[in-house]
């Protein structure tokens, strides 16, 4: 099964689409799949990662959830069917 994500602003400019589909079926984690989104992409991952974790700011929903406050976080299991979304840091006026 694949999966896709959608990534916003300046992240899919660094992956090089807004929409990316990933091998990660029902069982795998949220982290699996972010795994196999960066694989290949340096650009992407030196913007969501420092130091090999992910960057505080960066948002990783799950079917509009963030999983990082309202779940397992990146262990957040996936489901059939399941979307997921990437956001950089937000600031706002």
């Amino acid at each position: 099964m694949s999966t896709e994500w959608k990534l916003f602003a300046d992240l899919a400019e660094h992956a090089g689409d807004r929409h990316v589909t990933v091998e990660a079926s029902a069982g795998d984690t949220v982290g699996d799949a972010l795994e196999q989104l960066l694989d290949g992409r340096p650009e992407l991952a030196d913007r969501v990662l420092e130091d090999g974790e992910l960057r505080s700011q960066v948002n990783v929903l799950r079917n509009g959830t963030n999983v990082l406050v309202e779940e397992d976080g990146l262990e957040t299991e996936l489901g059939d069917g399941d979307e997921l979304a990437l956001f950089p840091p937000v600031s706002g006026g």
